[in-house]
């Protein structure tokens, strides 16, 4: 499958492929959509995430349901509420011109909207599995009519701890007249366990490792001592022509000290963690794509899901311990045919780690070099030259000059104005920073920070990884929403 016209899909449909911009499929998509537009049937894909799993799921799904019912035939399930508004968007665009419409249900937001929509009528539900249980319990959403029931990164969800919500939603469908559709980037024990329960006679679209990986984007990893990670993550940003992308940290309590540490130097920065409510992640994801802001820290968990299009770099502050997790993050960048930047920071205790990722993902990874703050300083020098030439209104500015300006400059050689006037400029870039701020950081650099590579309390098991989920609500695996307490 080359293009999705042989589909041979309803106009209304096609028309939306097309006005998406979608031309050649995604390996997953081509080997999936035939499967699925073929007839009713149990399946299981295997594909990481940003390998076009939506338009996967989401094309076969539309052309099967019926426009004309105001009521909900298929269900999504997501494991964060960013992916759950991700998917239903992704949803509504696509069956737009079918008149089919989606609405997303989840925690950290009250029931009233979400309440009104579902009364309007609506044929797909995307949610999150806590807060789904919480409606299914209120009887504000009925599956007795439901046809297909789709699991959306089922492996983060199970790992989350949402596999008794699963299987409870999943014995709330009519299984013998309902298909189950489970999309996974790894197959545990668990993932299985669910499976073999819930799904007869699957068909099965496994995509490779290699192809989960974009051609196009350049993996790089730095030998680096924990205590200079903070300097490194600067100069890297530095030395990029726009940095625009994602740093991600193993626990929220990292992600907040770097972002106050690369605040306090001047970058435009926001993050992404378990503590962050709902309103807030919405203003901090609404910078960050209106390029507010351009560099986001976050974790894992928290930044799943996110929809942000063309970003330049994705930096790995250390290698996650779940190599899947790496897969996951660089998969973030490099997509619809754009380059991108993949750099990791790596201590000499994680040092194997290299080739265990190489051998997984079936691709190399370049030992890269540190810039140094003259590589930082020459980049930025040289790329400022044809502005400073181009600049047409300094006559305006040399009548300000006045004698005590004359008796300066003539005491000065070309090179010495422009030298100073450079160092004004970038006096981020010649000025050294004072190691003490690093120090302050509490006890993160030569234990969380660093320390093992990072690999603290908070990242296992803790609600550091469960970053997309309401503080006390059941999504964040503490019980009910705080409006049903």
């Amino acid at each position: 499958m080359e293009n999705f016209k042989e589909l041979n899909l309803s106009p209304a449909l096609a028309t939306a492929i097309e006005e998406l911009g979608y031309t050649a499929p995604t390996p997953v998509q081509a080997e999936t959509l035939p499967i699925l537009l073929a007839g009713p049937t149990d399946f299981l894909g295997l594909a990481a995430t940003g390998t076009g799993k939506t338009a996967a799921f989401g094309i076969p799904l539309l052309e099967q349901l019926n426009p004309a019912r105001f009521e909900i035939q298929a269900l999504i399930i997501c494991p964060t509420r960013e992916l759950a508004q991700q998917v239903s968007g992704q949803i509504n665009l696509l069956g737009k011109h079918k008149k089919l419409r989606s609405v997303p249900i989840y925690g950290g937001a009250g029931y009233g909207d979400q309440l009104r929509a579902l009364k309007q009528g609506v044929q797909i539900v995307v949610a999150t599995p806590g807060r789904l249980i919480d409606h299914l319990e209120r009887g504000t959403v009925k599956l007795d009519k439901v046809k297909t029931v789709i699991l959306d990164e089922a492996d983060e969800m199970i790992s989350m701890g949402f596999k008794d919500e699963i299987e409870k939603i999943l014995e709330s469908v009519d299984e013998e007249t309902c298909n189950t559709w489970l999309f996974s980037a790894t197959m545990s024990k668990e993932v299985r366990r669910v499976a073999d329960r819930f799904l007869k006679n699957p068909k099965t679209v496994q995509v490779n490792r290699t192809e989960m990986l974009s051609s196009n984007v350049r993996q790089i990893y730095y030998k680096t001592k924990e205590a200079d990670k903070p300097d490194v993550v600067c100069k890297l940003i530095d030395v990029a022509e726009d940095f625009y992308g994602l740093i991600f940290c193993q626990t929220k309590s990292l992600v907040a000290d770097l972002t106050t540490l690369l605040t306090s130097r001047g970058y435009k920065v926001d993050c992404l963690h378990g503590d962050k409510d709902q309103s807030q992640r919405e203003r901090t994801m609404r910078a960050f794509r209106e390029r507010k802001v351009s560099i986001l820290v976050c974790t894992d968990v928290a930044c799943r899901g996110l929809d942000v299009k063309d970003l330049t770099h994705v930096i790995n502050y250390s290698i996650p311990r779940e190599l899947d997790n790496y897969v996951h993050r660089i998969g973030r960048t490099a997509r619809s045919g754009k380059s991108g930047l993949a750099l990791s920071l790596v201590t000499m205790s994680h040092i194997g780690l290299i080739g265990r990722i190489e051998n997984m993902t079936k691709s190399r990874m370049e030992l890269g070099v540190v810039p140094t703050r003259k590589d930082i300083g020459i980049k930025k020098v040289s790329g400022l030259l044809s502005r400073f030439q181009a600049v047409a209104s300094h006559a305006k500015v040399e009548e300000l000059l006045d004698a005590s300006w004359q008796t300066a400059l003539e005491a000065m050689s070309k090179q010495e104005i422009a030298a100073r006037l450079l160092t004004l400029t970038f006096s981020d870039t010649f000025v050294d920073h004072d190691k003490s701020t690093i120090a302050q950081m509490p006890g993160k650099i030569e234990t969380g920070f660093g320390g093992g590579g990072g690999y603290g309390r908070d990242d296992r098991g803790g609600r550091d990884d469960r970053g997309g989920y309401d503080r006390g609500g059941r999504d964040d695996r503490g019980g009910r929403d705080r409006d049903r307490a």
